[in-house]
């Protein structure tokens, strides 16, 4: 077993040490489907533990040797997009275990955040309801693009936000896919695509996008349609209790 710790939770060595182990029997359960959620106490604070679920032989070799595994990117990604100023659970630890040479079971390890809401509020209201919201969300959306932070599932579970006297604040989470490096319209487009099923909505999301990057409104207001429509088309079933267009 391989365990890498964040040297300001040594506090924490224990806990962590012995996860693999009391992962099933211990723990309050976020969310229990193909890969585990679960919250802990220890030391005086909650932490979050994410189990991934056991990759298929093709995957357990390319993540023994080939490509980082996905605790392993989650646990670097916070680093780096904390480095950048993004909000993202603090890193504590990962683990991976092996059987037999190949990877079998990870887990990544976080400091458990209270934000109160997810994003998926924006596809239960009309656009004159959430208006603010979605300016904020925004131009929060263009300032990590513009730090060179592209999360690949940007999707509206997995944004928390919260509203105080000084305005939205946003927090990204399930971040083992990202990519870092210049983000052009296209490329841009294509990520807000699953934000909200609303075409209002999305298309005054992007206008403001593009107005925060200094992109044609016009054109990034069209491609982001374009794309999300594509997108709905192939999962109508997604969030179909929406009372938005």
């Amino acid at each position: 077993m391989f365990v890498q710790i964040n040297s300001s939770y040594q506090s924490l060595s224990h806990f962590v040490h012995q996860m693999p182990a009391n992962f099933a029997q211990k723990g309050e359960y976020i969310y229990n489907e193909r890969n585990q959620l679960k919250k802990f106490f220890d030391k005086g604070e909650y932490v979050v533990v994410k189990s991934f679920k056991m990759p298929h032989i093709i995957n357990r070799i390319a993540y023994t040797f080939f490509r980082p595994s996905k605790a392993k990117r989650s646990y670097e990604y916070a680093l780096k997009i904390l480095e950048k100023g993004i909000q993202t659970p603090i890193p504590i630890a990962y683990i991976e275990e092996k059987k037999g040479g190949l990877l079998t079971r990870s887990y990544y390890i976080s400091t458990f955040v209270s934000y109160p809401s997810l994003l998926r509020e924006l596809s239960f209201f009309p656009l004159n309801e959430v208006k603010e919201l979605v300016e904020s969300f925004a131009r929060f959306t263009a300032s990590i693009h513009n730090k060179q932070v592209l999360h690949l599932d940007y999707s509206p579970g997995n944004i928390m936000y919260e509203k105080t006297n000084d305005g939205y604040h946003f927090c990204l989470v399930d971040i083992n896919r990202m990519k870092f490096g210049d983000i052009d319209l296209k490329t841009a487009c294509f990520n807000l695509r699953r934000l909200c099923r609303s075409e209002d909505t999305i298309a005054y999301l992007a206008r403001i996008y593009a107005k925060n990057r200094e992109f044609n409104e016009d054109e990034c207001v069209m491609l982001t349609l374009h794309y999300h429509k594509k997108f709905w088309e192939k999962h109508p079933q997604r969030n179909k209790t929406s009372t938005t267009k």
